[in-house]
């Protein structure tokens, strides 16, 4: 059973209690506990003009890829994320399969890794402080480099329990 990197963001309503929500949900799904970052405070991307909180989570699963995606899909429907709403905007909740060991998959549905963390620092950053010694699957890029090679974001650690 490989490790299964799931990025979470949140930027409508009470952020820290749909974050907290979601790491109830992955630890109550995760086979072999769960490790997760700290909050993380971080800028826009695109049209939206509220920050983020975004954090990174470890979790173990026997599911197929596709099984765990419907599985959040639902969670996030259940907290009020529209499946229809515009690429980048506001959202309760988002959950992203980032990386499941060394599983590479690209299909029309799901793409594994997932395709724009490489240029996502709210995704590096909390994916560093998960697993400092983590490398891309698909490039054997070590996380510190891809954080080096990403796009400016302010993107700022939060002293703050979830």
């Amino acid at each position: 059973m490989d490790p299964v990197i799931v990025a979470l963001g949140s930027n409508v309503g009470d952020r820290r209690r749909y974050m907290s929500d979601a790491r109830g949900f992955l630890e109550e799904i995760s086979e072999k506990g769960l490790r997760a970052s700290s909050l993380w405070m971080t800028e826009p991307v695109g049209p939206s003009t509220r920050y983020f909180l975004n954090a990174a989570v470890e979790i173990h699963s026997s599911a197929e890829p596709e099984t765990l995606v419907r599985r959040f899909k639902r969670f996030e429907k259940a907290h009020g994320r529209s499946a229809g709403a515009p690429r980048w905007s506001a959202r309760t909740i988002d959950l992203d399969i980032i990386s499941w060991g060394n599983l590479v998959i690209q299909h029309d549905t799901l793409i594994i890794p997932h395709a724009e963390y490489r240029n996502r620092l709210f995704v590096l950053e909390p994916l560093r402080e998960l697993r400092p010694e983590w490398k891309d699957p698909e490039t054997r890029t070590p996380v510190d480099e891809l954080i080096a090679r990403a796009p400016d974001l302010s993107v700022r650690k939060l002293n703050a329990t979830w």
